[in-house]
């Protein structure tokens, strides 16, 4: 049994030696909330350890962000400091690697005017719109992880006194990273080996479709041709292996933004904006959502989905079988960095470059052509279930079976 001390130790050095993996006079740009501090301090003291040139870390605070919406005028919201978005291009096009620490609770925003969060959710995504082409293409090592803040763990362990309710949520991101076991690194290793495996199947395979059936599920999605599985760690421009999060149980590629059809539910609260949404359905045709329903947040769904075209379809298809640990745990984290890798999942939005061949060199104009959507949004939402059937369509209609019963028939 690991102190608490020694799973922040091994967490911070997974982050550097792993997620970030940090180069001799590499700067690390951090983001976190000032809820993160020990955990920031931790990887900003390996981080200069593995010859770090400098550690820069941007704070944010939950009270000041939720005072900012609730009483700044209306069209403030539509504004993003110029200087943030030459800060973050000028370290991408240096080489610099980003950490981003999640730990914003769920229901901040849930009483906020829907119509700022868009805002507010638009004038971010253009203003970096070219630094998110860089990191959709892999320019730049990039790690998103997690940290506890005391309202996120509230929301997961409501059962619990309130001085016991933080540790939880440490102890259950540590079992999600692996930062409780004897040799992080090595198990790190070990699943970007399984999750590389699976990844090559389907490679191999090369489905022109794919085709989801499940409780309130029918949909069948075209990938396009020199699509390209990926799953577990990626590598930068200059060749070195990062991993993007933490945790990860994903294996991950592209859809064609017009071959989309039929209709999909969410099986996962989805946290979006400092708002829950849930108990929704999408329906599309030739790629595009041409219908929307929601239990919960439908107008906060409904604004993301009109952020611009591209939120219109979808940039993402992921693989998450049902028995991964996350899922097995029982817990519903409330944060997509966690519920999407306890669940198959879908993403509005724009696509990932890397993930088509040759794809990191083209142009926007290059890689509509191919199939792939551009957005200025990317935002994952959870599908998979237990009884969840997912078909392979090769190019000649033969049909094979790639998940059976929520986890994978290969």
């Amino acid at each position: 049994m690991y102190s608490f001390e020694q799973k922040l130790e091994n967490y911070a050095s997974l982050v550097v030696e792993v997620g970030a993996n940090i180069q001799k006079d590499q700067v690390l740009y951090v983001s976190a909330s000032i809820d993160a501090q020990a955990l920031v301090r931790k990887i900003a003291d390996k981080a200069y350890d593995a010859g770090a040139r400098q550690v820069i870390v941007d704070w944010a605070d939950d009270v000041l962000t939720k005072m900012r919406y609730e009483k700044a005028p209306a069209d403030s919201f539509s504004d993003f400091p110029e200087w943030k978005v030459m800060e973050r291009e000028r370290l991408a096009e240096g080489g610099a690697a980003f950490v981003s620490i999640v730990s914003q609770s769920p229901d901040l925003l849930k009483d906020i005017d829907p119509s700022r969060i868009a805002d507010a959710q638009k004038a971010s995504g253009q203003a970096l719109s070219n630094y998110r082409k860089m990191l959709q293409a892999d320019r730049f090592s990039w790690s998103v992880i997690a940290a506890p803040s005391p309202d996120w763990a509230a929301k997961m362990f409501p059962e619990l006194p309130r001085e016991e309710q933080v540790p939880a949520l440490w102890e259950a991101i540590f079992k999600a990273v692996r930062a409780d076991v004897a040799d992080p690194v090595n198990a790190w290793k070990d699943l970007d080996a399984t999750l590389n495996d699976k990844a090559d199947h389907l490679n191999k395979k090369a489905y022109r479709k794919l085709h989801y059936k499940a409780p309130g599920t029918d949909l069948t999605i075209e990938l396009p041709k020199g699509h390209i599985w990926c799953g577990g760690g990626s590598v930068n421009v200059d060749g070195n292996p990062f991993m993007a999060n933490m945790p990860t149980e994903e294996v991950f590629t592209v859809p064609h933004m017009s071959g989309v059809n039929g209709y999909v539910k969410n099986t996962k609260p989805l946290s979006y904006g400092g708002n829950i949404i849930d108990d929704f359905t999408l329906t599309f045709t030739d790629g595009k959502i041409t219908d929307v329903s929601a239990g919960q947040g439908a107008e906060v769904l409904q604004r993301l989905i009109d952020t611009d075209e591209g939120a219109k379809r979808l940039g993402e298809v992921a693989l998450v079988p049902h028995a991964s640990p996350i899922s097995e745990s029982g817990l519903l984290f409330y944060n997509t960095l966690f519920d999407e890798n306890a669940s198959n999942h879908l993403a509005i939005g724009s696509a990932y470059s890397f993930c088509l061949e040759g794809g990191k060199t083209m142009s926007s104009n290059e890689l509509e052509e191919h199939g792939l959507n551009q957005s200025i949004t990317h935002v994952d939402f959870m599908i998979g279930s237990a009884e969840m059937d997912i078909d392979g369509i090769l190019e000649d209609g033969t049909v094979e079976p790639v998940f059976r019963n929520g986890n994978w028939a290969f």
